[in-house]
């Protein structure tokens, strides 16, 4: 963890429960178990609620539930719920180009236009991989859906909208601006190159392989239903009403897949290895190709890096998500949560303190 982001988390603690670092590192497992809870404790009880894994040297030294996962049917939230991920599904689709890559299917630096020909011509110098790192300067879909729309929109539907601009923030490479849009167009590369659905994709060359039995790429109008499945859900004058899906929720390379804390700690182990992408991939993956605004933050393909700290965050309406990791310490913590309410980053950052080495 940088410097930074240490002294935050530290303040985090101290703030919510009143213990300082020092104090933390001298606990016995059982203290800091309860601890985490302590820290946990505004996702417990009869509220939508969040599961949250903790892995130390490749074990789940904790992996729980608190609060509820469908608040209609009173279902507790357990390690087995499904929540949508939203744009923590960026580093799935940033996978899935980068095996493509391994393959010899597609490269890097190719137009976007050699596989999406209904882009105008202004779009010639984007390459895949400026979508990847978002320096596409396309321009963003969500504002160009009408304001009176209410039903979804699907990732065809991005392409003709996106299609239709004659113009871009920048010229590609030239800067960085965060891009839904440029993560839905990698989905449809990843269809076209492979000549498979991208839920397919992902479940023959990502999920099945790392045995990942619970997550999909979900899609509302063809299936397969998500088992387990939270419901997101917002808060309004002291109540909580389900706000699960709106009108960009079926997007996918941007945000659809769904999964659970269990299925992610196989997912955190594969990118130790070769399993699913080469030494090579996996530095573009997690290498520092954009820096931000942010002097402490640079993004990677599908992942943002802070020092020694590889991390995205994913909101959607009804659901908040983190996963956070420090591949040098061989510590993950994964939040997933079905509210709109609390950003997940800095608790996580607290309770990766707790394992991180002094």
């Amino acid at each position: 963890m940088n410097v930074p982001a240490r002294a935050f988390a530290c303040a985090l603690m101290i703030a919510t429960i009143g213990i300082d670092a020092q104090a933390a590192a001298s606990m016995t497992n059982t203290q800091r178990d309860n601890y985490v809870d302590a820290l946990m404790s505004r996702y417990a009880g009869d509220v939508p609620g969040a599961s949250l894994l903790v892995i130390k040297d490749g074990k789940a030294v904790i992996r729980r539930g608190y609060g509820i996962a469908d608040m209609e049917k009173h279902i507790k939230a357990t390690p087995a719920t499904n929540y949508r991920l939203a744009s923590v599904t960026k580093q799935f689709t940033a996978t899935g180009i980068l095996l493509l890559n391994q393959d010899g299917k597609l490269h890097l630096d190719d137009s976007i236009r050699r596989f999406l020909p209904e882009l105008p011509a202004s779009d010639a110098a984007i390459t895949v991989r400026d979508l990847l790192c978002h320096r596409s300067g396309l321009i963003d879909y969500e504002d160009l859906v009408p304001e009176d729309a209410t039903a979804q929109i699907d990732d065809n539907d991005v392409l003709r909208m996106i299609a239709s601009q004659r113009g871009l923030y920048f010229a590609p490479g030239n800067a960085h601006r965060y891009s839904n849009g440029g993560f839905v167009l990698l989905g449809l590369i990843i269809q076209r190159v492979s000549g498979m659905d991208l839920a397919d994709f992902m479940k023959q060359r990502i999920f099945t392989p790392l045995g990942m039995q619970h997550t999909l790429m979900y899609e509302h109008t063809r299936g397969p239903q998500v088992s387990d499945r939270a419901y997101g859900y917002s808060e309004a004058g002291g109540k909580w009403t389900q706000t699960d899906q709106s009108v960009t929720s079926a997007t996918r390379g941007d945000g659809g897949i769904y999964s659970n804390i269990d299925d992610f700690a196989k997912w955190d182990a594969a990118l130790y290895d070769n399993r699913l992408l080469n030494d090579a991939s996996r530095k573009l993956l997690f290498g520092s190709h954009d820096p931000l605004d942010d002097p402490d933050t640079d993004y990677g393909f599908g992942w943002r890096i802070s020092g020694d700290s590889v991390w995205h965050s994913g909101e959607s309406m009804g659901f908040r998500n983190v996963i956070i990791r420090w591949p040098q310490q061989h510590v993950t913590v994964v939040i997933l949560s079905n509210r709109n309410h609390f950003k997940p980053f800095p608790l996580a950052l607290a309770i990766g303190e707790l394992f991180l080495p002094r």
